[in-house]
C-alpha cells in the first residue's frame, strides 16, 4: 500500500516533536475506537486512514477497539461488519482486536480507586435531576445531596448496584470534581449508570457500564496508546480525559482533535442513517445511495479510490464540508486507468440501417483501455439493426448539437459513418419508434478515405446480439448541499432526492458482458462506470451499479444553467 508521509499535518507535527524530544519511548501507537452501533461510513474511513496510517508511517502500531459500554444499541453484526471494513480499506490490526468490554473488571477497580480518594460518589438523583443541576454557561451547577456521603457508604452502595440490588435509573456514579467548573462536563460528571441489559459478549455478567468518557481515557491508557486522536465535539471532553488519568496516575496518552469530514449531499450521523434503514428509505446499510463504506463499496469505489480521498482532503482543525465531487473524482482517476471500455446503451432507440445486408454480420476490434493497451482488444459484432442512445438523435436539434438528426452523418464507434433519412413512429403515441439510415461501406472503421468528417462519435449495440441488462442509476441522497438546512420545523428528510435512484430494466449491452460476474467494473462509454452488483447480480444476468459518471454532473448542470 502506498504511504502518504509527505502529506504533513499539524498531527504529523505533534508526533514529529514528541519523537525529537524522545517522548513515550520513541512509540507512536494510535487506535481506532468505534462502538459496533452501526455501519462505518466514509467520515470514519478518514478516521480509520489517519489512525492506521500514522502507525504505518511512523512505523508504529495501531490497535482496532470497540467502545462496546452501551448494551442496548450495540449488536455483533456491526462488530462483524466493522472489521470487514477496516480490512478492506487495506488495513490490519493483525493481533491487537480490543474491546472496552475487555476492561469492565479493570475499570470497576478504578472506580473504586477514585471512590476510596473521594473523587467519586453514589448518587441517587435521576437522569432530569442530574442535567437541570448541572447549570448552564452562564450559571453554576448545585452540588447533589448525595455528594457528601462517605467513602465506606459509597463503597457500599456501588458494590451493591454491580450486584444488581437497584432498579436502573436509580442511582450513578458521579466523578466529584467541580460544579462550577466553566466546562460543563467537569460539573461531576456521570460514570457508571445501572443497566440490566445482556450484552452482546458479557451477557448477563454486569449490571452496572461505564459511560463513554470514563472508559475511553483508561482503555486508551491500558493498551498503551501515545497518541488519541478523535475528532473535534470531542476537545470539550479533554479536560475530563485528562483529569481521570491524572487522578488515577496512570499512562497518560495525549488527545489531540481533528475535525470531522461533513461530506456535501448526504448526513454521517449513524443515528441519522439508522433512521434512513429503519424508515425503509433506502433498501439497507449497503443500499449504493447510503455513504456507508458497505454502501460505497457495493456502489463500485475502490477501496484505493476512498484512501485518496481522504489524503486529498487532508487534516485541519477547522470543520468544512467536502464536495461530493471530490470523492468522485477520486474514483474517476482510479478506475479510469484499471477498468475495460464496453458499449452499452440505457436509453434504447433502435436504427435500421437500410442498404446494410440482412443477413450479414461482422466484428470490429475495440480497444479495451486506451490508458492502458496492454490490456488489449475485444470482438464486438455490428449488424443490421442497431441501438442508440435516445439522446444521440434530434428530430429537430437545438443548436451546437452534433449527434445524429435528419439529413445529418455522425460515426458510429469502430464500426461506419451513418445518415439518418427516415423517421418512423409509433401510430399510437406519435413517439419516435425507430430510426432509418444508411451507412457508408467505405468508412469501415469508423474513417471516412475522402477525408470528410462528422462532429460526433457516438455508441452503439447491436440488436441480434444485445444482451438485455437491468441498470441502476445512483445519484445523491439530498438535493441540498447542506441536508440540515431546513426551516424552523422541518425535518432534514424534507431535502431527501426523491430521484436518488432510477431503474432501467431494458437495457441493451454488448453481449461480452454475458460473462461478467459479481464485482467486475467497466466503463460504459460516454456515460460512466459501472460494476456489477454483488447482491442482485445471477448468472448470466448481471444487474450492474453506475458507480459514477465521467464528469462532474453538478459543474455539466451549472454550465447549462447559464446558457440557458
Amino acid at each position: 500500500m502506498e504511504t502518504n508521509k509527505s502529506s504533513n499535518n499539524f498531527i504529523r507535527e505533534i508526533i514529529d516533536v514528541d519523537l525529537a524530544r524522545g517522548k513515550n519511548d520513541g512509540r507512536v501507537h494510535t487506535r481506532f475506537p468505534p462502538e459496533p452501533n452501526g455501519c462505518l461510513h466514509i467520515g470514519h474511513a478518514k478516521s480509520i486512514c489517519l489512525n492506521f496510517g500514522l502507525a504505518r508511517d511512523y512505523s508504529g502500531l495501531c490497535n482496532l477497539r470497540f467502545d462496546d459500554t452501551n448494551p442496548e444499541t450495540e449488536e455483533t453484526e456491526y462488530v462483524h461488519s466493522i472489521q470487514e471494513d477496516v480490512k478492506w480499506l487495506g488495513f490490519d490490526w493483525q493481533e491487537r482486536l480490543y474491546y472496552a468490554s475487555d476492561y469492565f473488571e479493570k475499570l470497576y477497580e478504578y472506580a473504586i480507586e477514585l471512590i476510596k480518594k473521594g473523587k467519586a460518589f453514589v448518587c441517587d438523583q435521576s437522569l432530569e435531576e442530574v442535567r437541570r443541576d448541572r447549570g448552564t454557561i452562564t450559571e453554576t451547577g448545585k452540588q447533589s445531596p448525595f455528594c457528601n456521603r462517605s467513602i465506606e457508604e459509597n463503597l457500599n452502595l456501588f458494590t451493591r448496584m454491580r450486584n444488581g440490588e437497584f432498579p436502573d435509573g436509580s442511582k450513578v456514579l458521579r466523578g466529584k470534581i467541580d460544579m462550577s467548573h466553566p466546562n460543563l462536563l467537569m460539573r461531576d460528571p456521570i460514570f457508571y449508570r445501572i443497566r440490566k441489559v445482556s450484552h452482546h459478549r458479557t451477557r448477563d455478567k454486569w449490571s452496572v457500564y461505564p459511560t463513554y468518557d470514563f472508559t475511553h481515557c483508561i482503555s486508551d491508557s491500558l493498551e498503551g496508546i501515545t497518541h488519541s486522536i478523535c475528532t473535534l465535539e470531542f476537545e470539550v471532553h479533554r479536560p475530563l480525559y485528562d483529569w481521570i488519568l491524572d487522578e488515577l496516575g496512570i499512562h497518560h496518552p495525549q488527545q489531540i482533535e481533528f475535525a470531522r469530514l461533513n461530506l456535501s449531499h448526504t448526513v454521517l450521523s449513524k443515528r441519522k442513517l439508522l433512521e434512513f434503514v429503519q424508515k425503509k428509505y433506502v433498501s439497507g446499510w449497503n443500499d449504493p445511495r447510503m455513504p456507508t463504506l458497505s454502501g460505497l463499496r457495493r456502489r463500485g469505489y475502490t477501496p484505493e479510490s476512498i484512501r485518496m480521498f481522504c489524503d486529498q482532503i487532508g487534516v485541519a482543525r477547522v470543520d468544512s464540508i467536502v464536495e461530493t465531487v471530490v470523492l468522485e473524482n477520486c474514483v474517476r482517476e482510479e478506475l479510469n486507468k484499471k477498468v475495460a471500455r464496453v458499449m452499452g446503451v440505457l436509453r434504447p432507440l433502435k436504427v435500421i440501417i437500410d442498404n446494410y445486408p440482412d443477413d450479414q454480420t461482422e466484428e470490429f476490434d475495440c480497444v479495451n483501455n486506451p490508458e492502458d493497451l496492454a490490456m488489449g482488444s475485444r470482438k464486438v459484432p455490428f449488424s443490421r439493426e442497431i441501438y442508440i442512445e435516445e439522446e444521440d438523435f434530434r428530430e429537430d436539434p437545438p443548436k451546437q448539437f452534433y449527434r445524429l438528426s435528419p439529413g445529418r452523418e455522425v460515426r458510429l464507434r469502430y464500426a461506419y459513418f451513418i445518415k439518418c433519412v427516415g423517421i418512423i413512429r409509433d401510430e399510437e403515441t406519435g413517439k419516435i419508434k425507430e430510426i432509418h439510415c444508411t451507412y457508408d461501406p467505405m468508412t469501415r472503421g469508423g474513417d471516412s478515405p475522402d477525408g470528410r468528417k462528422v462532429k460526433s462519435t457516438i455508441h452503439w449495440v447491436s440488436n441480434s446480439h444485445a444482451l438485455n441488462a437491468e441498470v441502476r442509476l445512483y445519484d445523491t441522497l439530498f438535493n441540498k448541499r447542506d441536508p440540515n438546512d431546513t426551516k424552523e420545523g422541518e425535518d432534514f428528510t424534507v431535502n431527501l432526492n426523491s430521484k436518488s435512484l432510477e431503474v432501467l430494466p431494458n437495457c441493451k449491452l454488448e453481449p461480452g458482458l454475458k460473462t461478467a460476474v459479481k464485482g467486475d467494473r467497466y466503463q460504459f462509454e460516454r456515460l460512466g462506470y459501472f460494476i456489477v452488483d454483488a447482491i442482485d447480480s445471477l448468472p448470466g444476468k448481471p444487474v450492474f451499479n453506475r458507480i459514477v459518471t465521467l464528469r462532474d454532473e453538478w459543474a455539466k448542470i451549472e454550465r447549462q444553467s447559464k446558457l440557458l
